[in-house]
């Protein structure tokens, strides 16, 4: 499987401490081995999932598209709940 980034996740995994890093490293795992895992969106986000995983008591969002006719998984955005979804929508813009 292809992994590929966007510039708002590269941005974002960039600027994560270490054990934050293991925390989304582990769901990007859970990612490749069941790519539907997330949950799938509507509306604007048509077609994107969203897999939820927690760490210290925040919620955190990891926002993909996998495409399996190529073998893709592209990574779009990370982030906290607040203003995530504003965020993406103004990234896929």
């Amino acid at each position: 499987m292809e992994i590929k980034q966007s510039s708002l996740f590269k941005q974002t995994y960039k600027k994560l401490h270490k054990n934050q890093l293991e925390i989304v490293n582990e769901n990007i795992k859970l990612i490749i081995s069941d790519p539907e895992v997330g949950e799938l969106k509507l509306g604007d986000l048509a077609g994107i999932r969203v897999q939820k995983f927690k760490f210290n008591k925040h919620l955190y969002l990891l926002a993909y598209d996998y495409s399996e006719s190529i073998n893709l998984l592209y990574l779009m955005a990370l982030g906290e709940h607040e203003n995530f979804y504003e965020q993406l929508k103004k990234h896929l813009k």
